[in-house]
């Protein structure tokens, strides 16, 4: 089977079609679930969706559209096979518009508002301590053509009855800006598409299809030989021992796992997909890590393995592992069954960025070009520490743990390969100015 069909077979295909605004936002929500395969398209009018949806239908599993009127669309449009899910507009886009209007001093004289219910605005008015101002809600048909629902706008404001208007169709945005009406967007939130891919992912039937896969995960207790030379007596140790392995056991009685200890400082486990992923709140922290460190001062190595049988899971459980050790423990990697890489997951410090799918191809390119793995895993998971992906000479060396000059002849074959390029010099009071590395692939 060729790379490009395994990644296929692997990842869920989910079209992502509505304005460039929205999809440019989706898309970046996206890099949090790696299960996703996007496929983005961009319309400039909603009655343009049908179109791009049966264009792409036959290569996705699910359609997710930016808005509800652009769905609505498409499922009248025709029967299609695969779910579409929408990005709905709630209350949460309504407090970011009118915390903008009253900056600029616009309440006063009313808003109307489109696409949210009145129960919905007088709620947030109530909420954020401003019941007094007046609000005309849009009592019109839920999907009314984007002319009527311009139309109400423009009376509310040339009556006077209103100053601003709010509207969650961007269509309509556009329209009053062409006629002058002063307006606010309602754009959904961050935390509105997460739910809503949320869902998209759990109708996909190859979703349902790996709830029930059976996972491998290994954990490694950091440095244990250390933590025991701090401990007064052997008593002390065999106790550390005893709660370490309770706070394992609970954390997979969590998963509904089976958990059986290694000996010494090793434990191995099984649950199943679905579980782990829901627990990690899809493929992002894991509670245990930081459970452990803040009770005992104590960090782990976690590795994750998938596969299509139990031995393939175990062995890329194992690879995974020796990942989170690469980077100097206290990390969590998960390994797929294609090959792929997630990692690392939040541990005990928080993690700024998440780090998307490391894909095979990447890991082969870094490796053809003598990055070895243990390289390759510390940049990734300075990137997802510190978003850092420019590097003097000897800053690389420090955290490769390599001499200046063995760093400054990586850095020469990295280049010559295209994996890094000079990004800037550093001049120094003293001495020859200093080159700045950009690591173009981390980006």
């Amino acid at each position: 089977m060729s790379e490009s069909s395994r990644l296929q077979v692997q990842q869920i295909r989910i079209g992502i079609i509505g304005t460039q605004t929205i999809v440019d936002k989706i898309m970046k929500i996206m890099d949090t679930f790696p299960s996703f395969d996007p496929m983005p398209l961009v319309f400039q009018e909603e009655d343009e969706a049908p179109a791009l949806a049966q264009r792409i239908s036959d290569e996705v599993e699910v359609l997710f559209l930016s808005d509800p009127l652009s769905q609505r669309k498409v499922k009248e449009s025709g029967r299609l096979a695969i779910p579409v899910h929408y990005v709905p507009v709630t209350d949460a886009g309504l407090y970011k518009a009118l915390f903008s209007a009253s900056q600029k001093g616009e309440l006063a004289g009313g808003v109307s508002v489109d696409t949210l219910t009145e129960t919905m605005v007088v709620r947030t008015l109530k909420d954020l301590r401003i019941p007094s101002v007046r609000a005309v809600v849009y009592d019109g048909p839920a999907y009314a053509p984007k002319q009527h629902i311009t139309a109400f706008h423009q009376a509310q404001y040339e009556s006077g009855a209103c100053s601003i208007a709010l509207t969650g169709v961007e269509s309509v945005a556009r329209e009053l800006a062409a006629l002058g009406i002063p307006h606010e967007w309602l754009l959904p939130s961050d935390q509105d598409i997460v739910v809503s891919l949320e869902r998209a992912l759990l109708s996909t039937a190859s979703r349902r299809s790996r709830e029930g896969q059976i996972v491998v995960g290994m954990i490694n207790v950091d440095d244990f030989g250390a933590q025991a030379l701090r401990r007064s007596n052997e008593h002390e140790v065999q106790k550390l021992k005893l709660d370490i392995h309770r706070m394992v056991l609970d954390y997979v009685e969590s998963l509904d796992g089976y958990l059986t200890h290694l000996g010494g400082d090793e434990y191995l486990f099984f649950t199943t997909r679905g579980i782990f992923e829901r627990e990690s709140g899809g493929y992002k922290t894991i509670p245990l890590a930081k459970d452990v460190n803040k009770t005992y001062g104590i960090s782990l190595s976690i590795g994750m393995g998938f596969g299509r049988s139990a031995s393939m899971a175990g062995t890329n459980a194992r690879i995974a592992m020796r990942k989170a050790k690469e980077v100097g423990g206290n990390a969590c990697f998960i390994v797929r069954e294609d090959g792929t890489l997630i990692g690392p997951l939040e541990m005990a410090d928080p993690v700024q960025e998440v780090l998307s799918v490391t894909d095979p191809a990447l890991i082969k390119r870094a490796e053809d070009a003598g990055m070895t793995s243990a390289y390759l895993s510390k940049l990734l998971n300075q990137r997802a520490r510190s978003g850092k992906y420019e590097y003097k000479v000897h800053e690389l060396a420090h955290l490769l743990d390599i001499t200046v000059r063995s760093a400054h002849r990586l850095l020469q074959l990295w280049t010559d390969h295209g994996l890094v390029e000079i990004s800037g010099i550093e001049k120094v009071p003293r001495g020859r100015p200093r080159q700045i590395f950009r690591f173009t692939f981390l980006e």
